[in-house]
């Protein structure tokens, strides 16, 4: 039985709370928050014992082993940081920092620590992620990943309207290619590594963040093509082309139904039906992980979060948003 505290008080927390529970090996024993009203309220919403208002007095806890950490992006490394310079594993959610220096840094305090680190990203910890992977040969040499993740944020209305939400406030290192662009850009770094270079065009929001935009990444003969909004939707499935196949993905972000279509007409189906909640996946692994005494995944590596980040780091160069996280260390 592993025992988590909890940073982050949203609606994530809940969704990754609801989906641990499914493990006989997860146990739920502290949350931290700003205020007292706000842990107290969520500590009785979910049963938690142990409540902090106060981040060192909780990272010092001895009431638990291991945190999952939503706080803000721009707060992740400091936070996480923190935890594990107090001899506690992180699972920190998406994206796992606002940049490459900042999760050197957490990486450093991993290795320094003896800890676990791992970067809760879904769609590399679902089954399907596994029949994508295992069956990639058949598709031939590859000459093209092309993925989209576009999805209208019902914050966009009120930031229409004058509010400025956290999700499109670049304080928090927030923005469409943060939040949803990185779904598209992991499970390809994950497959093929990283590029040789990165093209990346966006449209800029008046906040300071990007509202959407696309990329086009350059491998040894192959590309990918990666389009991202929290402006507008799409409906497009990505596919992953071969010369002798193409592989189609229904939902990048969760996938479920993976099917390999052949040039003969011929279909076969790999999809691997869920028995859990998505969440349930990467909390397990992150478990048995440290059961194993490992301290980074074979998937969610930090060798794959590093070139993630290093992607995003360059597109972001290019589209020129900054944010004061980046500022911090340089």
């Amino acid at each position: 039985m592993l025992r988590f505290g909890v940073i982050g008080t949203n609606w994530i927390t809940d969704r990754f709370i609801a989906a641990a529970r499914e493990s006989k090996d997860f146990a739920l024993t502290a949350v931290y928050s700003r205020t007292e009203e706000q842990a107290s309220q969520y500590a009785e919403k979910h049963q938690i014992a142990h409540r902090y208002t106060d981040l060192e007095q909780f990272a010092a806890s001895t009431e638990f082993d291991a945190v999952y950490l939503a706080s803000p992006n721009s707060l992740h490394a400091d936070h996480a940081v923190l935890c594990m310079d107090n001899g506690k594993h992180v699972l920190c959610e998406k994206p796992i920092a606002s940049n490459k220096a900042e999760l050197d840094r957490m990486i450093d305090a991993a290795k320094r620590n003896g800890v676990a680190l791992m970067e809760a990203l879904v769609p590399t910890m679902l089954p399907a992620f596994g029949a994508i992977k295992d069956n990639l040969h058949k598709l031939g040499r590859i000459r093209r990943y092309a993925a989209s993740y576009c999805q209208y944020s019902s914050r966009y209305d009120a930031y229409k309207e004058g509010q400025l939400l956290n999700a499109f406030n670049p304080i928090y290192s927030n923005g469409a290619m943060m939040d949803l662009g990185i779904y598209c850009i992991y499970p390809l770094v994950a497959l093929l590594g990283a590029p040789e270079r990165v093209q990346a065009s966006a449209v800029m929001l008046d906040s300071g963040v990007d509202g959407e935009g696309s990329l086009l990444l350059a491998y040894p003969g192959c590309d990918a093509v990666i389009h991202y909004s929290k402006i507008t939707t799409s409906y497009a499935m990505t596919e992953i082309q071969g010369e002798q196949a193409t592989m189609i993905i229904d939902k990048i972000n969760t996938p479920e139904h993976v099917e390999i279509r052949y040039r003969d007409g011929t279909v076969e189906n790999l999809t691997r039906p869920l028995d859990h909640s998505f969440m349930f996946y990467e909390v397990q692994h992150f478990i048995e992980m440290i059961e194993r005494k490992e301290t980074q995944s074979a998937t969610n590596s930090w060798h794959n979060s590093r070139n993630t980040l290093g992607i995003m780091d360059e597109a972001r160069r290019q589209i020129g948003l900054v944010y004061p996280a980046d500022l911090k260390h340089a």
